[in-house]
């Protein structure tokens, strides 16, 4: 598959996906297994449905806040010695990262799993400039190495099976011995491990994503399975990281509330093996680190998304919960979607980056059984949403099938009887197909957008200036409040309403009290 988006082609993707024998018994996996483990440990914690409401009623205040809390942690990473690059879309923070890579005289790079990293495209920029980028996450080696882009945004590879793996290794790894045995997880793993080990020491700079940003410290958070993202932040020269706006959270605490909900969601795990805090580059007492410390916060259209009806998916915490559960992504996998966040998710979030006119038709690949806004940690509306996009679809195309359906439905519908025998017969001739053939599979994809939506990148001052001027021009500034409740296991979780400067500035009351913040504000200390 060309690393290529190729969401415009969702409907021809399905259909290959549906036939591709090795797929559907890799998706089977996923069926089977993340929704069973998910609802264990799920169930093992009490207060994980009001844990959810917290975690989303932080990130909703967080993105009420946005410019305050950006500034505020911009100030801190300046602070701690490291140094923030404001892109207003995925070309200029390619360039950045590039001039980053240059100025350090990187020939090699390793990186972390990232997926804004895959939403910009960095490999490929960093490739068509001479500089080799290498995945060290296991998962997104192994798509590497084949040319794809990742199926699934927490395990990039469940796409394949071991055999699949262990036929790319072969072809790859030229010094591999035919007589190797790959026949196992555990001998798969050791020959990646024993051919990134030597990456991880060639390396001169080394990239990773963000789970979170902490405005409180200037922190970033990368949250793991794999040791691979402590080497790549710690042994090459340079470290960049890579994250989007709506990374940033106040606090410490906040971070502690959020990780309870996205292992479980994610992996089913109650913590995740690494949870990777990175504050600046190395002190003059710290026995290794990074020289260097850069942070490129990209926007790509998220300033539209935040003003708009789609700001509820700048919540999103990238656990994959949604995709596990989805019936849809159960059938075609993440390859189908074209784009590099597949499922649920990327339904919303794919056409507000590409465009209806080439992602058009993801919203409508979906039952709305509404699994994906029940398992979703911060409890995104991704109906809702996607019903959003259908009807931008349905208002600009006039002479869409939609509109022609509507039209023929209404005319059985204003004469019930002849509905009745309509419906009837061809419930007989389905029934008659259906055992014909034994069974057969439907999947909704019909519609598709036809008209162009562009997301306008900020324009005037340069992107880093837009956002200081908007925080500039806030009067509520945020203060400290009390710690509280660490939210320790079966306890409640603490919640406070924030306190501001200014009280005739504060927002509204809405009837649902906001978590506990603290903002990173001149006055709180790092």
């Amino acid at each position: 598959m060309s690393r290529v988006a190729t969401s415009e082609k969702f409907v021809a993707n399905a259909r290959e996906a549906l036939a591709d024998a090795d797929l559907q018994g890799a998706l089977g996996f996923v069926e089977t297994n993340f929704p069973a483990r998910r609802r264990t440990v799920v169930e093992a914690l009490p207060e994980f449905d009001a844990l959810r409401d917290s975690a989303r009623d932080i990130k909703a205040h967080t993105l009420a806040h946005l410019d305050l809390y950006l500034t505020a942690w911009e100030e801190r990473v300046t602070a701690q010695g490291g140094t923030v690059h404001w892109a207003a879309t995925a070309a200029e923070a390619n360039d950045i990262v590039l001039k980053i890579c240059r100025d350090a005289g990187a020939r090699t790079v390793t990186k972390g799993k990232s997926m804004v990293g895959e939403e910009m495209g960095v490999n490929e920029h960093l490739v068509a400039n001479g500089i080799v980028p290498v995945e060290t996450d296991l998962g997104e080696y192994i798509v590497q190495i084949r040319d794809e882009l990742p199926s699934h945004i927490i395990m990039p590879a469940v796409h394949l099976n071991r055999h699949q793996i262990a036929d790319d290794f072969r072809r790859v790894h030229t010094d591999l011995p035919k007589d190797r045995d790959l026949s196992t997880a555990q001998s798969l793993l050791t020959e990646a491990r024993a051919t990134l080990r030597k990456q991880f020491l060639a390396a001169d700079v080394g990239i990773t994503g963000a789970n979170f940003l902490i405005a409180e410290t200037g922190s970033s958070v990368i949250v793991t399975n794999e040791g691979n993202g402590d080497l790549t932040c710690t042994l090459p020269r340079v470290h960049i990281v890579l994250a989007s706006i709506e990374k940033v959270i106040p606090t410490m605490e906040d971070l502690a509330q959020l990780l309870r909900v996205l292992a479980r969601s994610a992996t089913a795990q109650e913590m995740s093996v690494y949870t990777t805090v990175t504050t600046g580059p190395r002190r003059a007492d710290d026995p290794d680190g990074p020289h260097e410390y850069h942070v490129v916060v990209l926007d790509n259209g998220r300033s539209a998304m935040l003003a708009g009806e789609f700001r509820d998916m700048l919540r999103c915490i990238r656990c994959g919960a949604c995709m596990n559960h989805c019936p849809v992504y159960h059938a075609v996998g993440g390859h189908a979607y074209g784009f590099v966040y597949p499922g649920p998710m990327g339904a919303v979030l794919t056409p507000s980056l590409l465009g209806v006119d080439r992602a058009g038709d993801l919203p409508n690949a979906s039952t709305f059984c509404g699994r994906c806004e029940q398992v979703c940690p911060v409890k995104i509306p991704l109906p809702r949403l996607m019903r959003y996009w259908r009807d931008r679809d349905f208002a600009r195309s006039p002479a869409s099938v939609s509109r022609a359906g509507l039209a023929l439905w209404g005319f059985f519908a204003a004469r019930p009887w002849l509905y009745r025998v309509t419906t009837g017969l061809g419930t007989r001739l389905l029934a008659r197909l259906g055992r014909a053939r034994g069974h057969f599979r439907w999947l909704p994809l019909a519609g598709g957008f036809t008209a162009t939506r562009d997301i306008a990148a900020p324009q005037g001052a340069t992107f880093q200036q837009q956002w200081r001027a908007r925080a500039a021009q806030r009067p509520d500034r945020l203060r400290t409040v009390p710690s509280g409740n660490p939210h320790g296991r079966g306890s409640e979780p603490h919640v406070a309403e924030p306190r501001v400067a200014d009280a005739a500035s504060a927002e509204p009351a809405s009837g649902r009290q906001r978590p506990r913040i603290v903002a990173a504000g001149p006055e709180t200390r790092p």
